[in-house]
């Protein structure tokens, strides 16, 4: 959530914030609640402070013997005017809330202005695309090929944009999800979690996902509970109302879940494959920052998603997102986008991004100074990396003439030393 001192103090920051994003909010009614939220706490406060100067006069006339009841009559309309008011300020309050949690993150000064993804920077680009002496197939022919991955089977248990991985197949992604949570522990010092799969709607607004996307969910029948659409909910929730200690930050957490989501505005896009599943895995990376160190941490927390890819030698490139492409939480976003020879294209397989406070200020995380002042903590997040996503990547980067796929080396412990996909005899 924004700082509510925008609305006060600097509009023109919050004005050009959904100007760049190319989005649109009212927040003339924003800013009206505003003023009359202030004016009616005003109002409810010198009502208050009036009826307790009353009061006392009317123990002291009391204690005199004086007739006071003109003073206990106009107690008693204060105090109805003093319910009256409170009554419409929560109805203020309630609608002013529930806007300011439907007004996105400002984005970083960094970030460069633009509509939509076409304007985002690429800056940064590692390895080499492969070269083929054929010409590659997308991961879902090799993977019906192979029989290792069925996704007729898949939409007969549950529907379209599901998977059943088989024999190899299976293999290779609890081989990927091992080497990952192994990667980003015993290398870069997280802290593994493994949260539950589903949360309440609080747990959902602290992050961001509630109320604005609540479409894009998946609502347990007559309970108050989603499945998640990453482990970013559970893990950055799990100091949500606490306060923690400057001396600990900053906190890494890494987390293998699965992931659920209805990918409701994706109809018809992007729909082959395992590229976009209502259900899939991914190791999500998590920290906790001091707000002076939260961008560094947003450039180490990129370096550790990429060493994934770098450590299976597969190419790919890092894009930094425009304002119109960045997300609602967000205040700076890298893609990391790998490229997929087999479909000729590059596709995002994590998304880094920093939220300053505006993930702790709903959750109410904050940290203890050593000077005793308590201030919000800056959280971040990224995949380290999209699972499903990084299967395909290996299918289509390591295939082969004669339909087999080479197991990248990082990968064959974890995969009983086999070293092609299928096993040779």
């Amino acid at each position: 959530m924004i700082n509510p001192r925008l609305l006060r103090e600097e509009r023109e920051i919050l004005i050009e914030s959904i100007r760049k994003r190319g989005i649109s909010i009212d927040l003339d009614r924003v800013f009206e609640l505003d003023e009359k939220r202030r004016a009616l706490i005003q109002e409810v406060e010198r009502k208050k402070s009036e009826r307790n100067k009353l009061s006392d006069e009317i123990a002291r006339r009391k204690r005199m013997g004086l007739d006071s009841s003109k003073e206990i009559e106009y107690v008693r309309s204060l105090g109805k005017e003093i319910d009256e008011a409170e009554r419409l300020l929560r109805d203020v309050e309630a609608e002013w809330e529930h806007l300011l949690l439907h007004i996105p993150n400002i984005p970083h000064e960094s970030v460069p202005y633009g509509k939509d993804e076409k304007d985002n920077k690429i800056v940064k680009v590692w390895g080499e695309k492969p070269s083929f002496s054929f010409t590659p197939l997308p991961h879902w022919e090799l993977g019906e090929k192979l029989d290792i991955l069925d996704f007729r089977r898949a939409a007969k248990l549950a529907g379209s944009r599901f998977t059943l991985y088989k024999s190899y197949g299976a293999l290779l992604e609890r081989a990927l999800i091992n080497f990952m949570l192994d990667l980003h522990t015993l290398e870069h010092g997280y802290v593994e979690v493994l949260p539950p799969f589903i949360v309440n709607r609080q747990t959902m607004t602290g992050t961001g996902q509630l109320p604005k996307f609540e479409d894009d969910l998946f609502k347990l029948e007559g309970l108050d509970y989603f499945l998640i659409p990453t482990a970013e909910v559970p893990v950055t929730n799990i100091f949500s109302d606490e306060i923690l200690k400057e001396e600990d930050l900053p906190l890494k957490f890494c987390s293998y879940t699965p992931c659920f989501r209805k990918e409701a505005g994706a109809h018809g896009k992007d729909t082959r494959g395992l590229t976009r599943q209502h259900q899939f895995n991914k190791v999500e990376l998590v920290k906790f920052a001091r707000p002076e160190e939260s961008y560094e941490e947003l450039e180490s927390l990129l370096l550790d998603a990429e060493e994934v890819l770098k450590r299976l030698n597969i190419h790919y490139r890092v894009s930094l997102l425009c304002t119109g492409d960045l997300g609602f939480s967000a205040a700076k976003t890298y893609d990391i986008e790998v490229w997929l020879p087999g479909q000729n294209i590059y596709r995002e397989i994590s998304s880094c991004s920093n939220f300053e406070d505006f993930q702790a200020r709903r959750a109410k995380i904050r940290y203890k100074k050593k000077n005793g002042k308590v201030e919000l903590v800056h959280t971040l997040n990224g995949s380290g990396l999209a699972v499903g996503r990084t299967v395909m990547a290996v299918m289509e980067n390591y295939q082969t003439e004669d339909g087999s796929i080479i197991v990248p080396e990082v990968l064959r412990p974890y995969m009983h030393g086999i070293s092609r996909i299928p096993k040779e005899r």
